[in-house]
């Protein structure tokens, strides 16, 4: 099949703008009070006044065979998936816009409240036209820079020094200025018009998401992600007899996903985590005890529950301890005790797999054998690494919104063993991972296309993590990057 031309497909990763660090008072002035610290007391236990939880039985029995295929949408059926639209799986109430000189603290409070995984950058309000991207893992990265914790080369040493002199004077810093910490997300576009398999390829080789616009200019109709498409897919299934064929087939006869797993130990402190995942481009991260069985998972999203100044203590806690706070987060939100439930084993039909993405809506699946011999259940302690700072505005994060907060003193609360996890023994020895750019590579080359190699985009990733943070986002804007003085793309 024919590649896409360029006006089918434009690959523009956004040009360093930059993430505003907010202008917080000092701890001796006033200070916002926090969900938490607006409490009198400690309320009752969440689990006291919960509904009854899944039984162990039954939780099993939902991992061993989880929910089928939904019903086929009509409009498809007899359809070739080849010949589908981009802009049929498009809904344009999804579309979240800010601009560009929107600050960090409103851009972030948008993404939270709205409930939205990514928001639209523009210029102006009257447009709908986009020009970049601001997600969870933008506010990762800028977490990890108000912190201190993310690290620039010599030569931009003073470039990104002057961005936290800026905010420390407590200047906003509008997501024109705080791009410039570095792109994680090339920015990718494709006409309404365009089929499926434009996206599949560009989806196969490892981008997560892809901006459809108006077929002929630059407006936006509608966001197609990697899991929307495996949800479509996986719920069109039996009108695609290419890719039907293959959902009862095991993930090892398949052959897909990767046994090069990076993963994080849960006695580590979770800004180790958040840096892991940001220098490798990672939405998720699996999280092990001493014998490599995953104990849970720590994603992107899950920063929103970081954006206090209350929120704080959690940075230098352990990984285990933030993935409780997770669940008894989840759990108050929906009533009831929630499990982690991100794993598979080699011989998981592929039916399967798709069938936990599409939802638990995460965007991989860690492949675990048997469990190892439990740990103890007393955490180790881990000396970590010592790097020296760049100056960073202090009580960053009381002006950010945070969503549901935990009903625990975060500063003061115990580490927690991964023994002591709900549904923590229910895993296995992390050995693979499969994402939904491994699926849909498979669906792609299943259907006579040629989609880039993700192990090799997992190459490079890992290859360029090796070097400085700093100079690799840099780098990567010098060759494509969208000036937001004039609205132009340079190349």
């Amino acid at each position: 099949m024919q590649a896409p031309s360029s006006e089918d497909l434009r690959s523009t990763p956004s040009r360093n703008s930059s993430i505003r660090l907010g202008h917080n008072p000092s701890p001796l002035q006033s200070h916002r009070q926090s969900f938490t610290e607006s409490l009198r007391g400690h309320p009752p236990s969440p689990r006291s006044t919960r509904q009854p939880s899944l039984s162990q039985a039954q939780l099993h029995e939902l991992l061993k065979n989880p929910p089928t295929a939904g019903s086929a949408d009509a409009r498809f059926s007899g359809r070739d998936w080849q010949t589908i639209g981009v802009g049929e799986l498009c809904d344009p109430a999804d579309l979240r816009f800010v601009e560009i000189d929107t600050g960090i603290e409103e851009a972030t409070n948008v993404l939270i409240t709205s409930g939205a995984h990514v928001l639209l950058v523009r210029h102006r309000k009257d447009e709908r036209a986009a020009h970049a991207t601001y997600d969870y893992r933008d506010l990762t990265q800028y977490l990890l820079f108000a912190t201190g914790q993310l690290q620039p080369d010599e030569e931009h040493f003073p470039v990104f020094t002057s961005l936290a002199k800026k905010a420390q004077a407590g200047h906003t810093i509008p997501l024109r200025d705080a791009k410039s910490l570095g792109n994680k997300e090339p920015f990718m576009t494709l006409p309404s018009n365009a089929n499926l398999t434009h996206a599949i390829e560009v989806f196969g080789g490892g981008v997560h998401r892809i901006v459809i616009v108006e077929e002929g200019t630059d407006n936006v109709v509608g966001i197609l992600s990697q899991l929307r498409l495996v949800k479509f897919l996986w719920e069109n299934g039996r009108n695609f007899p290419s890719i039907d064929r293959l959902y009862p087939q095991t993930i090892k006869d398949l052959g897909i996903g990767s046994q090069q797993t990076i993963s994080i130990n849960g006695d580590k402190a979770l800004k180790e985590a958040l840096k892991l995942m940001n220098n490798e481009g990672l939405t998720s991260l699996a999280v092990v005890d001493n014998h490599l069985n995953v104990v849970g998972n720590i994603s992107n999203v899950d920063v929103k529950l970081l954006t206090k100044s209350s929120s704080a203590p959690l940075l230098d806690n352990t990984c285990i301890h933030f993935i409780s706070v997770i669940l008894s987060t989840r759990g108050m939100n929906d009533g009831k005790d929630s499990f982690p439930v991100f794993h598979i084993n080699p011989y998981s039909s592929l039916a399967h797999t798709v069938a936990k993405l599409v939802a638990t809506k995460a965007h991989r699946m860690w492949v675990t054998d048997s469990p190892s011999p439990s740990v103890s259940a007393t955490p180790i302690s881990t000396n970590l690494i010592s790097q020296p700072s760049v100056p960073h505005p202090p009580s960053y994060l009381s002006s950010l919104p945070q969503s549901n907060p935990p009903f625990v003193p975060l500063s003061t609360t115990p580490s927690v063993s991964a023994s002591a996890l709900p549904g923590a023994n229910m895993g296995g020895r992390l050995v693979g991972v499969v994402s939904l750019t491994d699926i849909l590579n498979l669906f792609a080359r299943a259907s006579g296309l040629h989609p880039t190699d993700p192990d090799e985009r997992r190459r490079q990733r890992r290859r360029s993590s090796s070097s400085s943070m700093m100079r690799g986002s840099l780098d990567s804007a010098r060759s494509s990057s969208l000036d937001v003085s004039t609205g132009n793309i340079k190349r």
